[in-house]
């Protein structure tokens, strides 16, 4: 699939480290000019990454031979954030774009980009929350305390000027997989899903992994209509 100014390639499941290759391979590819921005589509197997402020994993709250033994590899990344989780029935996105040095303005597009996504799925609620990376829904009261929904993550590099990495946007996921962590490093916060969403509200049946494909293409389509693509010159792409 393509727009008018950017590649998007269903990846359907693939493993992290792969993935992982591809995003390097194309990153280098749109620094050098030699291929178009891309945005790419995945659902991982079981796997915890650990984010540039993840601290050596001290917010793994399981051992590392437990996660062994359910087969859930942990792998140290160069994206910013803590420690999360990819699995099946989540999407991730991976935004290979130029950034240049606005990293703050194309995080807000991403946020921008899933909570359009989140609305055309029927979650109206769905919202930035200030101070913190990620998009939430309402807030929900379990046993007289009020939790922070959180629905999407966030985590991005930049590497000269183009970003690789992005978002992890719950579809149908299985929430129990974010108890192994403490999600971002978050406390006060649980993590939700589309699904969850549509069965606490009596929404009916909860949107599919194509649905909300659909929908996160053509919220970034929308959202970055008028981005400035401009690739970075070799000589400044020094970050």
């Amino acid at each position: 699939m393509s727009d008018p100014a950017f590649d998007v390639l269903d990846l359907g499941v693939m493993g992290y480290r792969d993935a992982w290759a591809l995003q390097k391979t194309l990153h280098a590819q749109v620094v050098a000019a030699a291929a178009r921005p891309t945005l790419l589509l995945v659902e991982h197997p079981p796997v915890l990454t650990l984010g540039r402020k993840a601290k050596e994993g001290t917010n793994i709250v399981v051992t590392r031979e437990y996660l062994a033994a359910q087969g859930i590899e942990v792998l140290e990344t160069e994206r910013g954030g803590d420690v999360t989780y990819h699995g099946p029935g989540q999407l991730v996105a991976y935004a290979i774009f130029p950034v240049g040095r606005k990293v703050a303005d194309f995080l807000r597009l991403l946020e921008g980009a899933t909570i359009a996504a989140l609305r055309e799925l029927g979650l109206e609620d769905a919202r930035p929350n200030p101070g913190y990376a990620g998009v939430y829904v309402s807030p929900r009261e379990v046993n007289g305390l009020t939790y922070e929904q959180k629905i999407a993550s966030f985590g991005v590099a930049v590497q000269r000027q183009v970003a690789l990495h992005g978002l992890a946007l719950n579809v149908t996921t299985t929430l129990p997989h974010f108890d192994l962590i403490v999600p971002c490093g978050l406390h006060g916060t649980q993590m939700t899903s589309a699904a969850r969403e549509y069965e606490l509200r009596g929404l009916g049946t909860p949107p599919t992994m194509p649905q909300a494909k659909t929908a996160l293409h053509g919220a970034f389509t929308t959202t970055f209509a008028t981005y400035d693509w401009t690739r970075p010159t070799l000589a400044a792409a020094g970050s």
